[in-house]
């Protein structure tokens, strides 16, 4: 048996290609070797069927870190890091890059040229579509993971038929609209168009008697509870897949997935920045003269936190390992503290004589780190 190509090398990209560059570079040989512009083409539909296999896996983050450790071998029958239901459909891929079946824009019109696809969509069995649900969260909740529960009204397969879309004893017959082709053929000018059935849309059968629940169509509208865990470390914009979530397949087809797109509330005391978390920390001026221990706020509770003498304002300590977790790591990033000196608005009488005295100790004395910012001062002035 020949060796299996390498997939960046099938899809003619860098391996350091961004996913808009794998889906572009797809989009065009996909198109270059599709089986309905070169039919009768076995070399064509290998390379068509090739293509699709390279992109399913580098178009998936986790695939596509898997194949970048382990090569072929990620894939083969019971490797380790081979994930569950294999390569994608050539042809589902297709059509899920160039949007077909989704209301028009590039989908629609390589479904007028290309007609059904090849095969798919003379199925009758299609695949759910996909469904998206944006989420808001803590920061907290980032930082631990947490569990959430989400209710969604979606396609499910229906009940009085068991998702086949006929009544009990009826029988699948050939659609009447197309003969059973899945396309009925449209005069353009000086072209004819072939398009999807709407009847049958696509499959070329239709049912005696359709289910009266659904009314043939296989599925109906539900209200669904769906359970899921959000891991450590996820960052505003993460997209989660929940795989088997989405809509119902139509008549038993596989079901669709569910994408949860992940929003962060602003917190009030941290900033975010990838793993590393910002705060400031306000200290009296006492405190940051004499040095002294501070109590710092952290996402997992109040921490301390040593000042030498003398700090100054808009100071900046790390506290390693206190910021948020690495998504998918035991790694932590650090936590950024600047200190903010305090100046008192309100004195007792005894506060303010004691820091009149102080103040005539020090006279016009400065800290020597403050002197260079008084001397740029006078020669900006005085030339």
């Amino acid at each position: 048996m020949a060796a299996k190509r390498d997939y960046y090398e099938i899809l003619c990209v860098a391996r350091e290609a961004t996913v808009e560059e794998l889906k572009k570079s797809y989009r065009k040989l996909a198109v270059k070797f599709h089986p309905d512009k070169n039919p009768g083409d076995k070399e064509a539909e290998e390379k068509f069927k090739e293509l699709g296999e390279a992109y399913d896996v580098l178009s998936d983050a986790e695939k596509r870190a898997a194949y970048d450790r382990f090569g072929h071998a990620a894939f083969a029958q019971g490797g380790a890091a081979r994930g569950g239901g294999g390569f994608h459909d050539p042809f589902d891929i297709f059509r899920e890059v160039f949007g077909a079946g989704n209301g028009g824009g590039m989908g629609g019109i390589f479904e007028q040229f290309f007609g059904s696809g090849g095969r798919g969509e003379r199925e009758s069995r299609q695949r759910g579509s996909d469904l998206r649900y944006d989420m808001q969260i803590t920061l907290e909740e980032a930082a631990e993971g947490v569990e959430k529960e989400i209710d969604i009204t979606k396609l499910e397969a229906c009940a009085g038929c068991k998702g086949t879309g006929a009544e009990a004893g009826s029988r699948v017959v050939s659609c009447q609209t197309c003969n059973g082709r899945g396309q009925v053929v449209s005069s353009r000018g000086f072209f004819q168009v072939a398009q999807t059935c709407p009847r049958c849309r696509g499959s070329g059968q239709s049912v005696e008697r359709p289910c009266p629940k659904c009314r043939g169509e296989s599925r109906v509208e539900q209200n669904v509870r769906i359970k899921f865990k959000i891991p450590a470390g996820v960052d505003d914009g993460s997209k989660m897949r929940i795989p088997g979530n989405g809509e119902a397949g139509i008549r038993s087809g596989p079901r669709g997935d569910l994408y949860v797109v992940i929003h962060i509330k602003e917190h009030e005391v941290f900033e975010r920045e990838a793993e590393n978390l910002f705060c400031e920390v306000a200290v009296n001026f006492a405190t940051a003269a004499l040095g002294g221990d501070v109590r710092v706020p952290t996402i997992e509770g109040p921490a301390s936190l040593k000042l030498p003498a003398g700090t100054q304002s808009g100071t900046v300590f790390k506290l390693r390992g206190k910021g948020m977790p690495v998504y998918n790591s035991s790694a932590r990033g650090d936590l950024m503290a600047r200190i903010i000196v305090a100046v008192p608005q309100k004195l007792t009488p005894e506060q303010r004589k004691k820091l009149e005295e102080f103040a005539e100790l020090m006279g016009d004395e400065l800290p020597e780190q403050s002197k260079g910012v008084l001397e740029r001062v006078k020669e900006f002035f005085h030339g």
